[in-house]
C-alpha cells in the first residue's frame, strides 16, 4: 500500500530527516506508548503543525522513519559477498544492531497496534517486515542455487521464520538480548538446518 500524499508545502529535507530521526530516537529511549507528535516536534526543532502537515499520526512518522533508515542502510541489509552464510551473518548482525539500538521499540509498538488495524498491518508488512524477510530469503536462495545450502529439509520460508521469529520472540518477551551473539548462533543453526545432504543420502 502506498503512503498518503503529503499535504501542504514541500518538505524541507533537513526538517524531514530531523523529524524522522527524532521519532526513532525518542521511541527507542522512552518507549512507543510515550511517543507523541508534540515530543517529536520539540526534539526535531520544528512546529507541531509542521509534523501534522506531513504525517497524520505518529505511526505514519515511524513507518517513514523505518523505511528511510532501511534505504540508507541498504548495503548492510542486502549483502552480496559471494558467500551465502557470510551474507546471512552480515544481514542478521546489521538487522539486530539496528533493532537493539534504534528501531526495536518502534517496530514492536507498530506490530502491537497492527493487531487491530488491518491497514497499518498491511503498511507495516509492505515497508518493514516484508522487505526484511525478502532480503534474507534472497540470500538463502542464492545459497541454495550455489549448492552451499539445501532447502530439501528446511524450506526458505521456514528458515526465514526461524531467524526472524527468534528475534521477535526475544524483543517481545525480553528474556534474552538481540545482538551479535544471536546473529552468530542463528547463522550456525541455519547452516545445520540447511546443510547439503550427503551424496549417498
Amino acid at each position: 500500500m502506498t503512503e498518503p500524499v503529503a499535504r501542504g508545502r514541500p518538505r524541507s529535507e533537513v526538517a524531514r530527516r530531523a523529524v524522522l530521526d527524532a521519532a526513532l530516537e525518542l521511541c527507542q529511549r522512552d518507549g512507543y506508548q510515550a511517543l507523541t507528535i508534540k515530543g517529536i516536534a520539540e526534539r526535531a526543532g520544528v512546529g507541531r503543525q509542521t509534523v501534522y502537515r506531513w504525517w497524520p499520526t505518529k505511526q505514519a512518522v515511524l513507518l517513514e522513519a523505518l523505511r528511510d533508515l532501511a534505504l540508507r542502510e541498504s548495503p548492510r541489509l542486502a549483502p552480496d559477498t559471494g558467500d551465502a552464510l557470510r551474507d546471512v551473518h552480515v544481514l542478521l548482525a546489521a538487522t539486530f544492531t539496528f533493532t537493539r539500538e534504534v528501531t526495536g521499540n518502534a517496530v514492536v509498538g507498530l506490530m502491537a497496534e497492527a493487531q487491530n488495524d488491518p491497514e497499518l498491518a498491511a503498511r507495516l508488512q509492505g515497508t518493514v517486515t516484508g522487505p526484511r524477510r525478502a532480503a534474507l530469503r534472497e540470500v538463502l536462495r542464492k545459497g541454495v542455487l550455489s549448492g552451499r545450502l539445501s532447502d530439501r529439509e528446511c524450506s526458505l520460508e521456514l528458515a526465514v521464520d526461524f531467524a526472524f521469529g527468534t528475534m521477535w520472540y526475544r524483543l517481545i518477551s525480553r528474556h534474552a538480548p538481540v545482538g551479535a551473539e544471536l546473529a552468530e548462533e542463528l547463522t550456525t543453526a541455519l547452516r545445520r538446518l540447511m546443510a547439503v545432504p550427503d551424496a549417498g543420502g
